[in-house]
């Protein structure tokens, strides 16, 4: 079974100006590339979980989230030559009780079913408390909560999860 790390978007990825419904808005921070290019060196799927109220509030359109994604997959392809493996969007509003929204654990188990993933192989890196629980409800090996935005933060997570999957 394959290995991946979750990745949360918004102040782990990329910069949060509020809701970001231009591509214009969206920035990659510089260091995110390389890091994930260490992880996919080392066999793990990138998947991309993301609560995106600003949908379901009417603020953002699907074909902008698109064009976002498509920006974002530009930019680790132009700092390290790699690629997300999956995307998913929980495009509901916090008030809608769904059961997609983090820290409900449904995104990450559809990804694990849908790409064969073995849980205990799998980890979940974000900046939100809602993050770092859905990994703990979706049973990873661990979650990691970083601070936002903070590259030295990123950087001893990946280093970390390297350490535990090369013991």
């Amino acid at each position: 079974m394959a290995k991946a790390v979750f990745l949360d978007r918004d102040e782990t990825l990329n910069s949060d100006p509020g809701y970001i419904n231009e591509p214009d808005l969206f920035s990659l921070f510089p260091w995110v590339g390389l890091e994930l290019a260490r992880l996919k060196a080392n066999g793990f799927k990138l998947i991309l979980v993301s609560n995106q109220s600003g949908i379901g509030r009417g603020m953002i359109t699907w074909d902008q989230l698109s064009a976002i994604h498509a920006k974002l997959a530009h930019e680790l392809m132009a700092q390290a030559n790699i690629a997300i493996d999956q995307i998913k969007i929980c495009p509901h509003h916090p008030d809608e009780s769904c059961d997609c929204r983090k820290p409900k654990p449904k995104m990450i188990l559809e990804s694990i079913q849908e790409l064969g993933l073995d849980p205990q192989h799998c980890f979940m890196i974000g900046d939100r408390k809602s993050d770092f629980e859905a990994g703990v409800n979706a049973g990873l090996k661990k979650s990691f909560l970083i601070i936002p935005g903070d590259e030295d933060s990123f950087r001893q997570t990946v280093t970390e999860i390297l350490k535990i999957e090369s013991n």
